[in-house]
């Protein structure tokens, strides 16, 4: 529980005076996050002549949204330094093909990282947990396997790969200088990709967690005694500002499109935040968008180096600092 004297100092407040929470900037946080993994690729190059991390994304299909997210990964690798290759399979595609995709990258010692970009877009059924689950975890960059998946709901963070929405999150959340141990987190929301991680994440970073969902009965009350709160329900705007305690962390992961004539589409993002009401409650607050988004991809570059550093540890009794975080 925040004490009276505490919540003085917490941004937000002054005596009985309520300012706006402190916004925490993704972008800034991710751009902080690539200058330093650009600084340890260069090293890693200049130790080992011709060596860069590389990365490959493969996608099924041509979907709009998807090229989008994958050229502004390809983008992010660019600037770091990681060599990043772009694998696309036709619509026709079929499940068979795309395992024999995965496994030819799985073989190739060149490749460091391999993501499979969801949903696959083809004309055929295609399992995709059977895809996911086929990436080598050694190369599982997205963290998405069952097997790293396992190996953080044990709390053996250091021998997998963290999902990147959730590492982002924790990310952001050192940002405000407060620890999660001992306070009280929720998260909404339990997808493999976001909630159940982030779920094990703060658990294993010592935080009392409750994880909340559609099932989920008084949801306001549960949300009323975080000091952490971590939302990725995908519902535009369903979290209040009068839901939450005074002071709390708020990290929004949700990207919802909702109408408005005044923008070009008529549509803007929000997230699952009502962002205007929580921001003169809470002491810490991401935007969106800028804020978990930005430093999903981060995350993944970040994996990606972290995977090169493990390759070079095994093949070339290679020894340096920065691997201690591997």
């Amino acid at each position: 529980m925040w004490s009276s004297l505490a919540l003085r100092h917490c941004p937000g407040f002054h005596g009985s005076r309520r300012f706006l929470a402190t916004v925490i900037s993704g972008t800034k946080t991710s751009r902080l996050v690539k200058d330093r993994l650009k600084v340890e690729v260069e090293k890693i190059s200049s130790e080992f002549s011709g060596f860069r991390p590389s990365l490959v994304v493969l996608q099924v299909g041509q979907r709009d949204d998807s090229n989008l997210y994958i050229s502004t990964k390809l983008k992010a690798a660019a600037e770091i330094g990681i060599e990043a290759k772009h694998l696309r399979l036709p619509q026709t595609a079929t499940q068979e093909e795309v395992l024999e995709c995965v496994m030819s990258v799985n073989n190739d010692e060149s490749v460091h990282g391999l993501i499979v970009q969801l949903p696959l877009d083809s004309a055929h059924f295609i399992d995709a947990e059977v895809i996911t689950n086929a990436v080598s975890p050694e190369k599982d960059v997205d963290g998405l396997s069952c097997v790293n998946a396992g190996r953080l709901s044990r709390g053996n963070m250091n021998n997998c790969f963290i999902p990147c929405t959730p590492n982002g999150c924790m990310e952001l959340i050192k940002q405000t200088g407060v620890s999660v141990e001992g306070k009280h987190a929720v998260v909404i929301g339990r997808s493999k990709i976001v909630g159940a991680p982030m779920h094990d994440l703060l658990l294993w970073n010592h935080a009392t967690v409750t994880c909340c969902h559609s099932k989920t009965p008084d949801l306001p009350e549960q949300v009323s005694r975080a000091d952490i709160l971590v939302v990725g329900a995908g519902r535009a705007e369903m979290v209040l500002g009068d839901w939450l305690k005074e002071g709390a962390i708020v990290i929004d992961c949700g990207i919802n499109h909702v109408p408005d004539d005044t923008k070009v589409g008529g549509k803007r993002v929000v997230g699952d935040v009502h962002y205007s009401s929580a921001n003169q409650r809470a002491g810490f607050i991401t935007p969106v968008p800028g804020g978990v988004g930005p430093m999903t991809v981060s995350m993944l570059m970040e994996n990606t180096v972290r995977s090169a550093q493990r390759f070079l540890l095994k093949t070339h009794s290679w020894t340096t600092d920065t691997v201690d975080r591997c």
